[in-house]
């Protein structure tokens, strides 16, 4: 019942911060460019919007940083509830900002102050609620406890293109009603609070405690695992900029270079979201099955293959088709790859300095691709000329990139959280499971 709790907590935490991180990307592409960029070119206010999306992004490292390195010492509660109490208040702030016309250049400096607030907070927010779920969960299925908030992610994605939609459909939208979603993030984060407080704390990290926590985690994850450390950044950092272009840049393209209404293209991240939350943990209890690498390596592959077709699905204008191609990528493709990366970084790094370790992959990774790439996409269409072609060979790129990483790291589904990788103990376990594999092929 404790591992139900505390992964129902971990999802619930997710639901908020994704919710809070998504609907900043919704309104960048939307609303955002009129209301604090506005420029006498519409290419200008959508790069100045995109520009802010991207410095959510940069905070990311930082906080996380510094709220894993507590996370690794003190506990994983109380970071947790930290990050997600910086999330929710800076995302309600946004919704009481002046807009360009009422406060000049004030405004968007408001707006990246607190882009910059709320990305200091989700930096560690994803990586703490990942470890709780792996650390509370049974080995044996913990790729489907794990994968769980990666759905509580899509979950708020979902919510947050759900509410954006209702408030599109305001005849004040573009005036006022644009606030209200990022209001009603406040009552997100009293449930998240709520429900976190009454949680114990990790056991796998009060036994660690008992032995001994880490003084300077993340120092020593990057001295004692350094190839972990980058074999995973360069397996998520292109993921993170593929979902990006998928989830952003797609929404922008379709309702400002294809002129098809913006309505159709939030359809689709609404279905590829719901594809996500089904999905996600299918495929996270698929790798307790086959392992981490060939669920990972199934996403990335369909992802290089689908990258053309998709953009000429897109190019047809047609709704059904512009909700199928976004499915297929995101809420198949991505989805795969997320749910298979949630064990395997909890299983790659030790319980000294777990949070640290995926807080500084996944942080770094978005920092320097994911917030970047609707930005980086943007411009490569403009200077194309609107063609879609550099944006098709930019995610075949990244998946072949993701591809390669994965394919050098090892197997980990059998890992003991308790031991220490590469310990004699885990070694042994290591060569168990191959031949137990072998005999059984």
């Amino acid at each position: 019942m404790t591992a139900r709790r505390v992964v129902s907590a971990a999802v619930v935490g997710s639901v908020v911060e994704w919710y809070d991180f998504a609907l900043f990307g919704l309104a960048a592409a939307l609303v955002f460019n009129e209301q604090f960029f506005p420029a006498g070119s519409p290419v200008a206010g959508t790069l100045g919007s995109m520009a802010a999306f991207a410095v959510g992004f940069v905070a990311r490292p930082v906080g996380g940083a510094v709220f894993s390195h507590f996370g690794d010492r003190l506990g994983r509660r109380p970071a947790l509830a930290a990050t997600l109490l910086l999330m929710g208040v800076s995302t309600a702030a946004i919704g009481l900002l002046p807009t360009y016309e009422s406060a000049g250049v004030l405004a968007p400096v408001l707006l990246v102050v607190l882009r910059v607030a709320q990305g200091f907070g989700a930096g560690a927010e994803f990586a703490g609620a990942l470890v709780m779920a792996a650390e509370a969960s049974e080995h044996r299925r913990r790729g489907l406890w794990a994968s769980l908030p990666g759905a509580g992610v899509s979950g708020g994605i979902l919510l947050a293109t759900l509410v954006f939609t209702a408030a599109s459909a305001l005849p004040g939208f573009q005036e006022w009603g644009w606030r209200l979603p990022f209001l009603l993030s406040l009552a997100g984060v009293a449930l998240g609070l709520w429900v976190r407080s009454r949680l114990p704390e990790s056991e796998v990290f009060e036994r660690q405690r008992e032995r001994g926590v880490s003084r300077f985690p993340l120092m020593e994850v990057v001295r004692r695992q350094p190839r972990s450390v980058l074999l995973l950044f360069f397996a998520t950092a292109p993921y993170g900029a593929m979902g990006y272009l998928i989830q952003v840049f797609v929404l922008s393209y379709v309702s400002r270079t294809l002129g098809v209404p913006a309505t159709v293209a939030l359809i689709a991240n609404v279905v590829s979201s719901a594809m996500a939350i089904v999905a996600g943990p299918l495929f996270g209890l698929l790798s307790d099955r086959v392992g981490r690498r060939p669920v990972f390596l199934g996403g990335a592959v369909l992802l290089a293959l689908f990258a053309f077709p998709m953009f000429r699905l897109l190019e047809t204008r047609e709704p059904v088709l512009i909700v199928l191609s976004v499915t297929v990528a995101y809420g198949i493709g991505i989805t795969a790859m997320f749910a298979a990366q949630a064990a395997l970084f909890a299983e790659l790094f030790d319980t000294r300095h777990r949070y640290s370790g995926i807080a500084v992959v996944r942080e770094w990774g978005a920092a320097l691709s994911s917030g970047p790439a609707p930005l980086v996409a943007t411009a490569l269409v403009a200077a194309a000329g609107g063609a879609s072609w550099p944006i098709s060979a930019l995610i075949t790129g990244c998946a072949l990139i993701c591809c390669t990483a994965v394919v050098l790291a090892p197997e980990t589904r059998d890992r003991d959280l308790d031991e220490p990788v590469g310990s004699g103990a885990q070694v042994a376990q290591d060569r168990q499971d191959a031949a137990a594999v072998a005999g059984r092929l």
